[in-house]
């Protein structure tokens, strides 16, 4: 028999992981219409659901087994994508809008996906 202890979720935890994620949502939605001026930060975040940043780090990766960046990540990348496939912005400017430096942009969409921007845009055009 495993004796050992298999730890309960609060409600209050899957509440708040509930509610981080319904704000992270909507703030992602802000920069892909062009709605925010800058990126949230878990502290921004953390201060909207009035808990203190390390407590909602770390209820996150309890509840859900990622990281606060992990799930800020998988998002950016996804409206990433969408901008680049179905829009006809320079990929300056969809950086602009996710409030990314053009060249960090990049960086973080090659780091993710193994392509630049541009090659991944030019793949789906030709694919066509």
């Amino acid at each position: 028999m495993d004796n050992t202890l298999t730890p309960v979720l609060s409600y209050r935890k899957k509440e708040l992981a509930a509610q981080y994620i319904t704000e992270l949502d909507t703030h992602i939605q802000d920069l892909k219409e062009g709605k925010a001026d800058r990126a949230m930060e878990i502290r921004d975040l953390a201060k909207l659901l009035h808990v203190h940043p390390v407590h909602l780090s770390n209820t996150i990766k309890e509840v859900t087994g990622r990281s606060t960046c992990d799930l800020y990540e998988e998002r950016l990348l996804k409206i990433s994508k969408d901008l680049l496939l179905n829009t006809n912005m320079s990929i300056a400017a969809i950086a602009k809008q996710l409030t990314y430096d053009p060249s960090n942009f990049t960086k973080f969409f090659k780091h993710y996906t193994g392509t630049t921007p541009k090659k991944f845009r030019d793949q789906f055009i030709n694919s066509l």
